[in-house]
């Protein structure tokens, strides 16, 4: 069974579809598929009052393009 929580997202391109996400990991830096690359979000300690209840926030910090 995975254990799953939410966070969210912070930074990023402002047309990113999602910014409440799953989470598998908690505390483990996150890679979002976006646009032909990935959005790659880092955990941080801060929590932010959601319509999902308080979420830990990942914030943005670089995109990568996928090869090919």
């Amino acid at each position: 069974m995975t254990n799953t929580t939410k966070a969210i997202l912070e930074g990023g391109p402002d047309d990113l579809p999602e910014r409440i996400v799953s989470v598998d990991t908690p505390g483990v830096d996150l890679k979002i598929p976006f646009r032909g690359g990935y959005e790659h979000f880092k955990s941080t300690t801060r929590r932010q009052e959601t319509p999902a209840g308080p979420l830990p926030v990942y914030e943005w910090w670089e995109r990568t393009e996928i090869p090919g």
